[in-house]
């Protein structure tokens, strides 16, 4: 039987050495047949199943969900790809030293399937909400979680099944190297959540009309489960640590447990409740795999592992795809830059916070906060950002640019005040002439 101790363990055995700090990055994209722009099914020939065994073919090692029977997952070294419920495909990206290499490894995916696509007919989008279609335009992808979470999300939240069907996210992981620096990067990650929502919204359409929200994904969230998304408000405490964010998972219901090629439901329990043996109708032990899957299955805008993840960003296109790691790695990889966005931050409240979660996604950069616009905080922000990546002086191959060549779209864009959904709405309303089928040639990978 495992004990307490071992569950906060978890996260200490995280801790890297400030010379050994990693960067993880996980891109979504949706995989659309290249006539009908619908989305492709598991079994259907040339859909996901055969899309996943031709990479199986291509060095990828297959993971199954069940006997043998299922092909769900493939990995490399220590890069995964896996399947979303609607069927958008994720690359895990392995923990590299700077983003030259996060930037190379994204590449070389998207071009391993985009020549895929050539084959198979079907094309990659990196928008967070996919702007044409319906939710019972997707299939359900036949991972046994999701058969869990798909019945689950009805009960807590009116869009759950929005959000793990019609969304993308790219997000960023981040090493730490103490306990303290785990504490400082958390609440940067969420103090900066809502800013990072605006600066890459990318998602204002809903079925082929400008809705109201830049980032239509955020507001599915908004509605999929409170019990295990937002803003951790206990983060901000006095003494917060690693056992505090323990004590936080424990009280999160639960989804599952894996039994060896089986999920078993544990929805009517927390995580406490297994741990301390009130799953009367359970007769399994509590393990660290257990503790291992119930982390990935909490939500909040940044979340902690055995590294840090930033998770409010909606998926972007070619342009600021690799832009994403290199903000976040500008103000958290430098001690200076750090100190200075503590000291920006550090009168913000819970409400504060909350006022921007709430707000970002529909209004975006021109969201007024303290006597200024998001769009101010965010040229600010970015500045540090750039300053951070030129200290760290990772210079690419050729020896000629460091990492903040990767930021120079979002440049672009910030100094015109737009974000990736501002951009898109503007074309939609001129030149596309209120179509967004120009989408689906000029932004896809």
């Amino acid at each position: 039987m495992i004990t307490k101790n071992e569950l906060n363990d978890y996260f200490i055995a995280g801790i890297k050495s400030n010379k050994n700090l990693k960067i993880g990055i996980e891109h979504e994209k949706f995989i659309l047949n290249k006539n009908s722009l619908r989305p492709i099914s598991y079994d259907e020939s040339y859909g996901i199943k055969d899309i996943l065994e031709k990479l199986s073919n291509k060095g990828w090692t297959p993971y199954y969900d069940d006997n043998q029977k299922t092909i769900i997952a493939l990995t490399k070294g220590k890069e995964s790809i896996t399947l979303e419920p609607g069927g958008q495909i994720e690359l895990s990206g392995a923990p590299l030293d700077n983003i030259h290499q996060t930037c190379e490894e994204t590449t070389n995916h998207l071009s391993e399937l985009k020549k895929l696509g050539e084959e198979f007919n079907f094309i990659l989008l990196g928008m967070g909400v996919e702007p044409n279609l319906k939710l019972d335009d997707f299939p359900w992808m036949p991972k046994q979680r999701y058969k869990i979470m798909k019945k689950y999300m009805q009960q807590v939240g009116k869009l759950g099944h929005h959000m793990m069907k019609r969304t993308c996210t790219n997000q960023v992981n981040i090493d730490y190297s103490s306990e303290e620096d785990m504490v400082n990067k958390l609440r940067i990650m969420l103090n900066l959540e809502a800013i990072a929502t605006s600066i890459f919204s990318n998602s204002p359409f809903d079925q082929s009309k400008v809705s109201k929200f830049k980032s239509l994904r955020s507001h599915f969230w908004h509605h999929t489960d409170p019990d295990r998304t937002g803003l951790l408000p206990f983060v901000f405490e006095k003494g917060f640590n690693f056992e505090k964010y323990t004590d936080y998972a424990l009280n999160v219901p639960m989804y599952f447990i894996k039994r060896e090629h089986n999920y078993i439901d544990m929805t009517n329990y927390t995580f406490k409740d297994f741990f301390d043996g009130k799953c009367s109708d359970i007769n399994h032990e509590v393990t660290l795999n257990d503790w291992s899957d119930h982390l990935t299955t909490l939500f909040p805008q940044a979340r902690l592992k055995q590294y840090l993840e930033i998770r409010s960003m909606d998926a972007c296109n070619w342009d600021l795809i690799c832009s994403q790691p290199a903000f976040w790695v500008g103000i958290l990889y430098d001690d200076e830059i750090l100190d200075k966005l503590k000291e920006i931050t550090e009168g913000w409240t819970i409400e504060d916070r909350q006022y921007l979660n709430q707000r970002a996604p529909e209004e975006g950069l021109m969201t007024e906060f303290k006597q200024r616009k998001l769009i101010d905080f965010a040229q600010e922000f970015y500045e540090l950002s750039k300053k951070g990546l030129n200290k760290r002086n990772r210079l690419s191959n050729n020896g000629e640019f460091d990492e903040s060549i990767y930021m120079k779209e979002l440049e672009n864009n910030l100094v015109k005040g737009f974000s990736p959904a501002d951009c898109l709405i503007n074309n939609f309303n001129t030149h596309w002439k209120q179509s967004i089928k120009p989408i689906y040639k000029e932004l896809i990978f």
